[in-house]
């Protein structure tokens, strides 16, 4: 059996606010294994960055808080942990990517510094030391005279070259898990390829975990294993990637996958299809399936109890009646 690095259950990250409490992640459960790469896909505002700052205890407190559940990292809470224990696992054992890589990076000082900044911090290097390990991440990555453009700053880099400078900082000191929070948001498509076949090749290289979080269904089919879907703050569908493109079960997973455009319909000009209405408000989610409003398969019992993820396959767990 693989071994399971990280494993959240029932997730409740809440943040309070002028009009109520907002039930960001309400009831997340999930886990990865050592070596494997997780999508976590869903529409936009669904929770996947509020869990995966989550993991990393990234979250401003207050507004927000932990309302319930457990992080557990090689069955350990993270939860309960002070301050000073967390900033040992993150980046040495788990690292992120944040979203935007134009706003990621510190305008003002060099990419060396920041990734020697790192370095610094979390192996007790010297300042030499850290700088020559930052030449050598820029090198990993594949950024041409690493020690030259060590001393330059952001703006002299392009938007890929940018995501290759926070994939060396995150990947420094070689942590066993890695969260990419959409890694080629505002890249054109070859630099995205270009991205995601990098991020595989420092997988392998170093043999890490990947949880990688988009709403691009289709780099989720190139690059993991398993995918959890997410809406309105829960998982609704969890399964390995060729069960999900086979045999999606939920209704809302049906409807992310026919969204996609097809080479191979591009010809009959068919209008690709869209999930009607919006999404509930988390101020005040609907007591049954949040997904219940805009499903054309709903009953009346979807809208007075939420469905439990049920086993329906081998590693397929769907939360749904039918």
């Amino acid at each position: 059996m693989a071994e399971n690095l990280l494993d959240i259950r029932g997730l409740k990250t809440w943040f309070k606010t002028d009009d109520g409490v907002v039930r960001a992640v309400d009831g997340v459960d999930l886990h990865l294994d050592r070596g494997e790469t997780l999508g976590v896909v869903g529409e936009s505002g669904c929770g996947k960055t509020v869990t995966a700052r989550s993991v990393l205890k990234l979250i401003d407190m207050p507004p927000g808080r932990f309302e319930a559940g457990e992080i557990l990292w090689k069955g350990r809470n993270l939860i309960p942990l002070p301050a000073e224990e967390m900033n040992k696992i993150r980046a040495r054992e788990i690292a992120i990517i944040f979203q935007e890589p134009m706003t990621s990076l510190n305008p003002v000082y060099t990419v060396g510094y920041q990734i020697a900044e790192v370095l610094r911090q979390h192996e007790n290097l010297s300042r030499k030391q850290a700088v020559e390990g930052a030449v050598e991440m820029l090198r990993l990555v594949n950024i041409p005279n690493p020690g030259k453009r060590v001393h330059d700053y952001p703006h002299q880099f392009s938007g890929g070259m940018r995501q290759r400078v926070m994939i060396a900082m995150a990947l420094s000191c070689k942590p066993q898990l890695l969260i990419a929070d959409e890694p080629t948001t505002a890249l054109d498509v070859t630099i995205q390829a270009q991205i995601l076949e990098l991020m595989q090749e420092m997988k392998d290289r170093l043999g890490m975990s990947i949880m990688l979080i988009t709403h691009a269904m289709g780099v989720v089919a190139e690059t993991c294993q398993r995918v959890v879907v997410m809406y309105a703050g829960k998982v609704v569908e969890e399964a390995p990637v060729e069960a999900l493109f086979a045999n999606p079960r939920h209704p809302y997973t049906q409807g992310l996958i026919r969204s996609i455009p097809r080479v191979d319909r591009a010809a009959a000009k068919e209008r690709l299809e869209a999930i009607p209405g919006t999404v509930p408000s988390l101020l005040t989610p609907p007591p049954g399936c949040r997904f219940a409003a805009r499903c054309k398969y709903a009953m009346d019992v979807c809208v007075t109890a939420m469905p439990p993820l049920k086993e329906v396959g081998p590693g397929h767990r769907v939360a749904c009646v039918l």
